[in-house]
């Protein structure tokens, strides 16, 4: 008879709940990312729903289409 969920269950739920930190962490990075850089509001919505539903491949297109649409800064 086992009691409780066991440390292999308590370890699954600690990586589990990383890495849900780690796709809400990256989606909030991303929609900052893309105001940040002069995109409007509704491309930004777009960029968070899409990482929301699609991670890795939401994350590998917008990298791919990101581009610095403040103009040149010095420096930059």
């Amino acid at each position: 008879m086992m009691g409780g969920i066991g440390m292999l269950g308590v370890l699954f739920l600690l990586v589990s709940l990383g890495l849900l930190l780690l796709h809400v962490a990256l989606c909030i990075w991303a929609f900052r990312d893309a105001r940040e850089r002069g995109y409007s509001s509704e491309f930004a919505l777009l960029v968070l729903i899409a990482l929301l539903f699609f991670p890795i491949v939401g994350l590998i297109l917008y990298l791919i289409i990101r581009e610095d649409r403040r103009g040149n800064r010095p420096g930059r």
